[in-house]
């Protein structure tokens, strides 16, 4: 007889933490994605957005890389190079561009919703994972959901090539740092303070090479991009979706990505006088379901 599978007393704990991680995670994201797409109507080019994104928890997370140092023992150096471009570099030049060029709910829908859907395939294509048939409906359901959501979005504020191609890319960038991250052995404190250092150093080159426009900036914009990118995104979240992973595995946490895409468009209703009707509503549903499947907090034991 089927039973739910519910965290054991031993492990409660560590699986509340780690949907506490994933929520805050999602909700931090869904302004990451408007502060992003804000910052295309300043003098901030993405390098400079990058620097204070990385630099920021660079300086605060100093006493955790400089304990572990740039290339930890144990750890190896291809497993620390995807989780640094698929959560650090080239993951925020590849979105940031993307989002620069491309309306903030389509962009945030598109990547938000194939987080999930790249992770489930790495992690069955490359690592063997089998999922079980509510996690596979569960999928499923955010697949459905989010294009619900993109279908309604390109009536109102289009899509572009750029958008198209750059955000599965960053999609599929970041499923790789889950797996990779998975498999480090590093906390998430660990992880958050590696990947800053290195993006952070990665952006230094960039600065050298292209410049940067952070004194063409007004102060109110800087102490945004400082609050939504430094300490928000580049700590904060990365902390607490390193707990998630940690907590609840790759592809679970991963499924909790696809309901930023829904709080990205509820917060440009809001904030920025967006449409929101019953496409928004319904897709809201159908994805908020598939993320409950995809956790495994309603599958079978066998």
């Amino acid at each position: 007889m089927a039973m739910i599978s519910l965290p054991s007393d031993g492990k409660s704990s560590a699986a509340a933490a780690g949907y506490a991680g994933a929520m805050v995670t999602v909700l931090i994201w869904a302004t990451w994605v408007l502060a992003t797409r804000h910052s295309a109507t300043t003098p901030l080019g993405t390098v400079d957005i990058g620097l204070i994104r990385y630099g920021v928890p660079t300086v605060l997370l100093a006493p955790v890389w400089l304990r572990t140092g740039l290339l930890p023992k144990g750890l190896p150096v291809t497993l620390l190079a995807v989780m640094v471009a698929g959560s650090g570099a080239l993951f925020f030049q590849v979105t940031a561009a993307a989002l620069h060029a491309t309306p903030a709910a389509p962009g945030g829908i598109l990547l938000g919703g194939a987080m999930p859907l790249a992770t489930a395939l790495i992690g069955i294509v490359l690592f063997g994972e089998r999922p079980d048939r509510m996690r596979l409906a569960g999928l499923a359901a955010i697949v459905a959901g989010v294009a619900v959501l993109l279908v309604a979005s390109l009536r109102t504020s289009g899509m572009t090539s750029a958008g198209f191609l750059l955000l599965p890319l960053g999609a599929a960038l970041w499923a790789g740092f889950t797996h990779a991250f998975r498999r480090s052995g590093l906390s998430a404190l660990e992880g958050a303070a590696l990947v800053a250092v290195w993006s952070f150093l990665i952006h230094l080159a960039l600065a050298a090479v292209f410049g940067t426009h952070l004194d063409a900036a007004s102060l109110p914009d800087l102490a945004l991009q400082v609050g939504s990118q430094g300490i928000l995104s580049g700590l904060v979240a990365t902390f607490a979706y390193g707990t998630a992973v940690r907590a609840l595995g790759g592809s679970q946490a991963a499924a909790f990505t696809a309901i930023t895409p829904v709080l990205a468009t509820l917060g440009g209703a809001v904030f920025l006088g967006e449409p929101f009707g019953a496409a928004e509503i319904a897709a809201a549903l159908i994805v908020g379901t598939g993320v409950a499947l995809s956790t495994g907090a309603l599958s079978p034991r066998r």
